[in-house]
C-alpha cells in the first residue's frame, strides 16, 4: 500500500487520454500534506475519472468524489465494495479497492482489516466499507449488523439511493412507503428502514443520516467516522444519492432533490457515543480535524 498503487505503463503512456495521466499525477494522498486533506483540494486534484459507468448527473459520482477527498490517509486505505451501482466506480479510482460478493461486504472487511491489523501492527490501515441500500439494508443486512455486533474498527458507508438501480427498479427495504418504480408498479407497501437507527442500537460508536448536497458536510462525516473507526469501534454513514433516473429526474436535478430532502425525509441524524465525543475532541486539540 503505497503511492504507486496506480501506474501507467510507460510503454502506453504516450497514448493514455489526459485525464489518465491526471488520475496517477494529481491524485490527493496525505503522505507529504501539512494539513489534513479535504474538498478544498478538488478543483486541482483528481479523485474519479470523468469518463465513469455512472448514468450522466448521477449524484453518487459527486458523493464518491467528497468521500475519497476526506480519506486520512489514502495510501493506506482500502475500500471494500458490493455489487450496485457503486461498484461501477471503483475501476476509476487510484485506491485499492475489493468487490465482494453482494452483500457479504461487511464480512469481507472485518478480515482484511484483522489481517492488515496483524500484519501491519505498527501502521495506521483504514477498511471502508462503501456499498448501496441494497448490499447493505437487505442481501447484506446481517453481515452488516454482526461486524456492528462485533465491534469491528470498520466504517460503513451506505449510498442510500432508495431503489436497486441498477437491475431494473425493484424497491429495496430503504425504499420509502409509497414509491412506485418499474418493477414495483403497486407502490412500497411499508416504511423506510432507517439503518442509521439500527446502526446505533446495533453498537456503532458515530452514525449519521445525510444527503451529499453540502460537500463539507459529508467530507467532515467521513474523516471522523473513519478516525473513531480506527480507535474505538465500527461508525455508519447512510448517504441519500438519489437515483435521478428511476424516479424521473432529468440528470442536472439530482442536486435539487437531494436539498428538498435535507428537509424532510433526509432531516440531519447524528449520534457519536460518549466515547468517540471525547476521542473526537482530542483529535482536534491535535489537528486531525
Amino acid at each position: 500500500m503505497a503511492i504507486d498503487i496506480y501506474k501507467i505503463n510507460p510503454e502506453f503512456r504516450d497514448i493514455m487520454p489526459q485525464e489518465i495521466l491526471d488520475l496517477e499525477e494529481k491524485a490527493t494522498w496525505a503522505e507529504n500534506a501539512v494539513k489534513p486533506r479535504g474538498i478544498k483540494e478538488l478543483p486541482e486534484t483528481k479523485e474519479l475519472l470523468e469518463e465513469h459507468s455512472l448514468c450522466a448527473g448521477c449524484p453518487e459520482a459527486a458523493a464518491l468524489r467528497y468521500v475519497l477527498s476526506a480519506l486520512p490517509k489514502p495510501e493506506e486505505t482500502i475500500i471494500v465494495n458490493s455489487t450496485g451501482c457503486t461498484s461501477l466506480m471503483f475501476p476509476h479510482i487510484a485506491l485499492h479497492t475489493v468487490h465482494s460478493l453482494f452483500g457479504n461486504q461487511n464480512a469481507v472487511a472485518t478480515g482484511i482489516k484483522r489481517v492488515l491489523d496483524w500484519r501491519f501492527p505498527d501502521t495506521e490501515k483504514d477498511v471502508v466499507v462503501l456499498a448501496g441500500d441494497g448490499a447493505t439494508v437487505d442481501i447484506g443486512l446481517d453481515y452488516t449488523l454482526q461486524s456492528f455486533f462485533r465491534q469491528e474498527n470498520i466504517t460503513t458507508i451506505c449510498f442510500d439511493n432508495e431503489v436497486y438501480a441498477n437491475t431494473g427498479g425493484q424497491e429495496s427495504g430503504a425504499t420509502p412507503k409509497g414509491q412506485v418504480f418499474k418493477m414495483a408498479p403497486t407502490g412500497k407497501k411499508f416504511e423506510k428502514v432507517k439503518m442509521w437507527e439500527l446502526a446505533v442500537t446495533s453498537g456503532c460508536h458515530y452514525s449519521i443520516n445525510m444527503t451529499a448536497s453540502a460537500p463539507k458536510a459529508v467530507a467532515k462525516a467521513v474523516r471522523e467516522a473513519i478516525l473513531i473507526a480506527r480507535e474505538i469501534g465500527p461508525t455508519f454513514l447512510n448517504i441519500y444519492t438519489p437515483c435521478i433516473l428511476e424516479i424521473g429526474l432529468n440528470a442536472n436535478e439530482g442536486l435539487r432533490e437531494m436539498k428538498e430532502q435535507d428537509k424532510e425525509r433526509f432531516a440531519s441524524f447524528k449520534y457519536v457515543s460518549p466515547e468517540a465525543e471525547e476521542f473526537l475532541v482530542k483529535c482536534k486539540e491535535e489537528g486531525r480535524l
